[in-house]
């Protein structure tokens, strides 16, 4: 269903429902006590960023606050994106200010292994997991902006090697409820097909060195017809880092500071086509600088 509606300056509430969102979800995740826990804020910055049916290259600096950490059952993931575009990627159809974006992605998986005290270890394999979780997000675009639901659940594989590799094949329940600003319309909430996607994550020193090469890998399937009766197109999103200790290196604390370059591949962005009316804004090949801060 389309309907109309009314815009106004939203960043303030972006920021707001965000910070709000990120601590009701720190204060429902399992309430066991951490036997680790890593806890970051960092800037990652790319003057060639793509959004669809946009054909210039988008300049955009992220903050981010992740937390990762390892309980009784299982691990945690949190990550809180703050994503500021430059006016190439206008925040209204009638504004030269840049969109904004919060995007929230939570996953806990759960290791079979310690919940059982059975060993599943097989192969390369070291032990079975089962992840489940959510995406949340909300932007202020002259476009779409976006609005997405998704929900998350699936098997997980937890490779045997230096740092973590694993790899989860997850259904996902997604839905949005855009609005376009130059139409001054909004869609309902639309639900997608249901779809699954393979992903993985990884954290690899590199040898005894100060560098580690870090990042995900998602390939998604088509979710089906979108809001607007397009067929959707597989998606492939690789966003890696190599990133440098900078404490190892210069004899400080270690797993502190840590300075890197990032790369992140997106073809069929939100599964629009690449070839098709949204044009090359749905494939984006985007080089970044990236800078953490662990405490």
């Amino acid at each position: 269903m389309v309907q109309t509606c009314a815009f106004k300056n939203t960043t303030t509430l972006i920021i707001a429902v965000a910070l709000f969102g990120s601590s009701v979800l720190l204060a429902g995740l399992p309430a066991y006590a951490a036997d680790w826990s890593d806890t970051s804020i960092s800037w990652r910055y790319g003057s060639k960023f793509a959004e669809p049916y946009e054909t210039n290259d988008i300049s955009k600096n992220i903050f981010a606050l992740t937390h990762v950490s390892g309980y009784k059952y299982g691990i945690n993931f949190f990550n809180l994106d703050m994503l500021m575009s430059d006016s190439k990627d206008p925040s209204n159809a009638h504004s030269t200010d840049g969109a904004q974006e919060a995007y929230v992605v939570y996953r806990n998986t759960l290791d079979l292994g310690k919940i059982t005290g059975s060993d599943f270890k097989f192969s390369v394999v070291k032990d079975v997991g089962a992840t489940f979780g959510f995406d949340w997000n909300a932007k202020t675009d002259a476009g779409y902006n976006s609005k997405k639901r998704m929900l998350v659940l699936g098997p997980t594989l937890m490779f045997d090697v230096p740092g973590f590799l694993n790899v989860s094949l997850l259904a996902l329940w997604e839905s949005n409820a855009p609005c376009n600003t130059y139409s001054a319309t909004c869609v309902s909430r639309y639900r997608y097909k249901t779809h699954p996607m393979l992903t993985a994550a990884w954290g690899i020193p590199i040898g005894a060195s100060a560098f580690s090469f870090e990042g995900f890998m998602n390939y998604i399937a088509s979710k089906g017809t979108d809001e607007f009766g397009a067929t959707t197109k597989p998606e492939t999103n690789f966003d890696g880092q190599i990133m440098a200790d900078i404490g190892k290196l210069s004899g400080g604390p270690k797993d502190s500071f840590k300075l890197g370059l990032e790369y992140q591949y997106w073809k069929n962005k939100f599964g629009n086509d690449a070839s098709g009316p949204a044009g090359s804004g749905a494939f984006a090949k985007t080089p970044m600088v990236r800078a953490e801060y662990h405490f």
